[in-house]
């Protein structure tokens, strides 16, 4: 016994020091959890859709409503796990609890999917979409609980400047090598096999590195706990729960009342209308309209006509949020989700109306190859070419040059592809810009904002993600769906995509000597 407890003791001093010295294997540790989720994410894009349809023969419409579940997910469960975990401490750490949790959890709703019929019969279910949709739904949620705590982490360990940027390439390093695993398992050994090896993976990488890695305990002031009340970005983002309500949360009263009556009636008129899509496209619709007009008029608000409040004007003074940086990064970081989501989910039509009259007919192994191409590329570039070249140029310009590369892919896409290995080439060359999106921004971002609270802060700036995810699945399939050729799909994406290169150009970078300053 005595020589177990010495063992342990020798162990953990050892796993300090890695994390003192921020060697290569404590960043490689760190980026295990959120490779977890993104694991989780890349099982549940290869497997879900391909089970309800082969074994319970679910219609598209249906499998839609299933996948509607994710953006919903993100939109409430990172955000409220977000200001939750930076606020509390316990089991020795503040984002240590929800990634045990979240992570358990997530490995338990792989092991359902394969599982829904035998669950809907045990619990005498007898429609299997209501059974379908509580997985996914808890499946999302337990991913969503996780990621945030994940990637705030990341920042929490690491110091400003290059490091924190090699944390979260190392990051999308590791992650993106597990999510191209995903992919070829379910080509090569099933889709089963992905499954229940799957969770077990995302359980152990969830697990053990946490317990491993020590988290600073931070002090949150009086004051800071006051700004959090009246932080415009918060009563903005509450007003996504209940749209207008953010404003009596922020104390700024104007238009408040107006526009939650606006919202309450909409929602009454999409309950009379009896149709869950429009039910959903007003909800969805709405609420996205409300939370940035929200914003921008609680920014505008507190930051010039409350000033003459001594109480605001002490907390304005000392925050440490570049307001006006994070959100133009976060209008950049959502154009560019416009067009790659718009890929994602819409490619199959794309290959059935360009590839399929060429007499290339396998649309599965198609959309297989080029998701694995995008990825290889994706997790490659991060740490051999990103992080050293973001020390010496910055990352805003290695970003903004990535996403305009992607944004000729696309544009190439949508008017060269005549065979499959054109597309995957020109996958490759998006891959560029798709390396770039899942690692820069995070260490952008987070050095843009009050580090007391990167867990609120990462959980806002999921919305630039899930927002966007919502147009493409509410708004775009009804643009898309009008276009005489499905060769427009990839116009439209690089459209998007230069959008994002444009608005990227606006984003600052902070300097060395601001960091230190600080």
């Amino acid at each position: 016994m005595q020589k177990f407890c010495i063992k342990k003791y020798l162990f953990i001093e050892n796993m300090l020091k890695i994390q003192k010295n921020l060697s290569n294997l404590f960043y490689a540790l760190l980026a295990l959890p959120a490779t977890a989720m993104g694991f989780a994410l890349a099982v549940q894009i290869a497997a879900l859709s391909w089970i309800l349809r082969t074994e319970f023969g679910l219609e598209i419409y249906e499998i839609g409503i299933v996948w509607a579940t994710g953006p919903i997910a993100g939109i409430f469960g990172q955000v409220i796990i977000g200001v939750v975990s930076d606020n509390v401490w316990f089991w020795n750490g503040r984002r240590r609890p929800f990634i045990l949790l979240g992570g358990t959890l997530a490995a338990l709703m792989l092991l359902c999917l394969p599982n829904i019929g035998i669950i809907s019969e045990g619990l005498g279910i007898a429609n299997i979409l209501i059974v379908a949709v509580l997985v996914s739904l808890t499946l999302d949620l337990s991913i969503n609980v996780s990621f945030n705590p994940t990637r705030s982490i990341i920042a929490d360990v690491t110091p400003e400047g290059r490091e924190r940027t090699k944390g979260y390439t190392w990051m999308q390093t590791v992650s993106g090598f597990f999510g191209v695993m995903a992919y070829v398992v379910g080509a090569t050994l099933g889709n089963y096999v992905l499954l229940y090896g799957g969770a077990v993976l995302v359980l152990l990488f969830s697990i053990v590195p946490t317990l491993l890695i020590k988290e600073p305990r931070y002090i949150t002031s009086e004051e800071d706990t006051l700004h959090g009340r009246l932080d415009p970005l918060l009563g903005s983002t509450i007003s996504i729960l209940v749209p207008g309500s953010g404003h009596f949360y922020a104390k700024i009263y104007t238009k408040g009342a107006a526009l939650f009556f606006i919202s309450v009636a909409s929602y009454v008129v999409a309950i009379f209308s009896h149709g869950v899509v429009a039910l959903m496209i007003l909800f969805y619709g709405i609420a996205a309209i409300v939370h940035i007009y929200s914003i921008v008029d609680a920014f505008i608000q507190v930051r010039s006509k409350n000033r003459e409040n001594p109480e605001i004007a002490k907390i304005l003074d000392s925050d440490k949020t570049e307001w006006d940086q994070l959100f133009k990064l976060y209008i950049a970081h959502g154009f560019s989700w416009l067009g790659i989501q718009s890929m994602f989910v819409y490619i199959i039509f794309f290959l059935e109306d360009q590839l399929v009259p060429l007499g290339f007919e396998n649309t599965e192994r198609m959309i297989g190859i080029s998701f694995a191409v995008l990825n290889t590329v994706g997790f490659l570039l991060p740490v051999l070419v990103f992080e050293p070249l973001a020390a010496k140029i910055g990352r805003v310009k290695i970003h903004t040059a990535a996403i305009a590369t992607m944004a000729i892919a696309y544009f190439l896409m949508g008017t060269i592809v005549q065979t499959p290995m054109t597309l995957y080439a020109l996958m490759a060359f998006a891959g560029i810009g798709w390396g770039a999106v899942v690692s820069l921004p995070f260490a952008i971002m987070s050095e843009n904002v009050d580090k007391n609270r990167m867990g609120f802060f990462m959980g806002v700036f999921n919305l630039s993600v899930v927002i966007p995810h919502l147009i493409v699945s509410l708004v775009f399939s009804f643009i898309i769906e009008t276009f005489p050729t499905q060769d427009y799909l990839f116009i439209l994406c690089g459209l998007m995509l230069t959008l994002s290169t444009v608005s990227w150009f606006f984003v600052k970078e902070k300097q060395k000597g601001e960091l230190l300053d600080e």
